[in-house]
């Protein structure tokens, strides 16, 4: 039976309410704050209330592949800076821009940013870091600061990290694509000291120069990750008593040492090599036996298969992971040039053609490697809590 008209008219009106726009200014304002700024910009032509207030975001995103050239892109930074309210202080700003960046943009986006007590500061650039470093490492608001540097093609080596820095408030530490290099000719540097808030600490395909060892000292560090996709090898030494997280992504050629590893009680390991090199496995391995407290580990196929390649891994016994709760393992694929270099490991301990010949069709079907998690490997790293919860996650 079908309800009266009266009652699908009163339906309809409800459907047809415009309840954002009864709502308080802060409220849409923070709404408006998830989106990047050309799109925030844009809601001044739902209505007459939201002409101007996009200009009281206290969160700006100004991102280059929003826009078709470069030039459209400078322009509308350009005048979202103008005519912002300048008494609304900018909480958050991200700034990222593909190819070269004309300097004096980046000079007055950094300075506006500054002047209006910027707590977050995200810069992804193509640009000399000693243009902005002033008055970038001098900043008394920053709580959060995540700056990657791409050089130009035509210099191959990383930009320097500055060594002057005054960043009282600092909390959260993001470098990509930087080189830290010493003082004097001393073999370690230390770049990080001088942050006595640090709590956050993420390294980006980050290198050394003249030095061979990276000291991360800070008595406030909580969580440090490392993103390392080069084959430069260094030492980490880690003097951070409180220390509670560790996560790694990438190629294992570096070295950890310092007693906080004993402090780490969750470990996050996603680790691939594209050589036959025994470094990774065996600083892999040097990895876990400094990891005496840790309650929870989480590693990728690939880690496990890295790990397994140091052909005795399975009759040494542990040292650590004695405290173990809980053990996951992301079953994920492995990576084409990943699985090829194991195939072609194989292919050298095959003396049989057609066995050869056989595992290069099971390679090509994506069958190969046939188990991405090698046997035993699992009871190995449980030897010393074998009542550990173990967990297999499909990615």
């Amino acid at each position: 039976m079908n309800p009266p008209s009266s009652k699908r008219l009163k339906l309809n009106d409800s459907e047809n309410e415009d309840r954002l726009s009864d709502l308080h200014d802060y409220i849409i304002l923070h709404i408006l704050s998830f989106l990047n700024a050309k799109d925030a910009v844009g809601t001044c032509i739902l209505s007459p209330r939201y002409k101007d207030l996009w200009k009281q975001l206290p969160n700006l995103t100004l991102c280059s592949y929003d826009f078709r050239t470069f030039k459209i892109f400078t322009n509308f930074v350009s005048k979202v800076l103008s005519l912002r309210d300048s008494s609304i202080a900018l909480h958050a700003l991200e700034y990222s821009k593909s190819g070269c960046i004309e300097p004096r943009q980046l000079k007055k986006v950094v300075n506006y940013a500054i002047s209006h007590n910027v707590q977050e500061l995200k810069l992804s650039y193509l640009c000399d870091i000693e243009l902005i470093s002033n008055s970038i490492f001098s900043c008394k608001t920053l709580t959060c600061l995540k700056l990657y540097a791409y050089p130009r093609t035509d210099i191959k080596e990383k930009t320097l990290f500055p060594k002057s820095l005054n960043l009282p408030a600092l909390t959260i530490l993001h470098l990509g694509n930087f080189a830290f290099c010493p003082s004097d000719n001393n073999p370690q540097v230390e770049p990080f000291s001088t942050f006595k808030r640090l709590n956050s600490l993420v390294l980006y395909n980050c290198a050394l120069k003249d030095a061979v060892t990276l000291c991360i000292s800070s008595a406030t560090l909580v969580n440090f990750t490392v993103r390392s996709y080069s084959y430069d090898y260094y030492k980490i030494e880690l003097c951070a008593p409180c220390l509670g997280t560790f996560a790694f992504i990438g190629k294992p050629f570096q070295k950890l040492s310092g007693s906080s590893l004993s402090y780490v009680k969750h470990v996050d390991i996603d680790a691939e090599i594209l050589s036959m090199e025994m470094e990774p496995p065996l600083f892999l391995l040097n990895w876990l036996f400094k990891l005496t407290n840790t309650k929870s580990l989480t590693v990728t196929a690939s880690t496990l298969q890295v790990l397994s390649l140091n052909s005795d891994v399975l009759k040494i016994k542990l040292p650590s992971l004695g405290n173990l709760k809980s053990l996951k393992v992301k079953r994920e694929p492995l990576a084409y040039r990943f699985r090829k270099m194991l195939m072609e490991a194989k292919l050298q301990e095959i003396k049989s053609r057609k066995e050869a010949a056989k595992l290069r069709k099971s390679f090509k079907a994506g069958l190969e490697p046939s188990a991405p998690i090698p046997d035993g490997i699992i009871n190995f790293l449980l030897q010393n809590s074998p009542s550990a919860q173990v967990y297999m996650v499909d990615c």
